[in-house]
């Protein structure tokens, strides 16, 4: 019993003694320093207008913003959430409509934010009409999308939805 008694002493002296590490150099921490405020230098005033964003286009690109022209999926035949250690990764697949389907994505409603606990999202795909039906291997498509965690916490249920049919999970 004294032996148990000295060790917890001698243990949680210490465990005291640890907290003026905080400030040391041994704590990786503290290896860049603290921050420190200087003023910018500014280049010379030119008259330009500030509410003009500058364009950065070329001969061989032109910046310009990207318009996804998906079309949902037909039908979701399975959907799957597997855990990872930063969040997890919603496995979804679907069966379109006709063969040929590419491009396919899982684009969130409300910029991928929970609603009331539900996490939204669309089976979309680019899909060409002049297409046969082809058979069901060759309709069908995969993806997959990561949440993060503090994006799950705040999810209850997760929905994904195509044109005929929704699959959701609920925890």
């Amino acid at each position: 019993m004294r032996i148990l008694l000295a060790l917890t002493m001698v243990s949680s002296m210490l465990l005291a003694g640890c907290g003026g590490l905080r400030d040391s150099r041994v704590n990786p921490a503290n290896w860049f320093g603290k921050s420190k405020s200087r003023p910018v230098a500014t280049a010379p005033a030119e008259n330009v207008n500030p509410l003009i964003p500058v364009k950065q286009d070329s001969i061989f690109r032109r910046n310009k913003a990207e318009v996804y022209l998906g079309t949902p999926v037909d039908q979701i035949t399975e959907m799957k959430i597997e855990r990872t250690t930063d969040g997890a990764i919603i496995r979804v697949t679907g069966l379109s409509m006709r063969q040929g389907a590419f491009d396919v994505r899982l684009v969130a409603d409300n910029k991928g934010e929970p609603v009331n606990g539900v996490l939204r999202y669309k089976l979309l795909a680019l899909q060409p009409e002049n297409q046969p039906q082809g058979s069901e291997r060759a309709r069908t498509v995969h993806v997959a999308e990561f949440i993060s965690t503090q994006t799950l916490e705040e999810a209850r249920t997760i929905i994904v939805t195509g044109a005929r049919n929704e699959r959701s999970s609920t925890r």
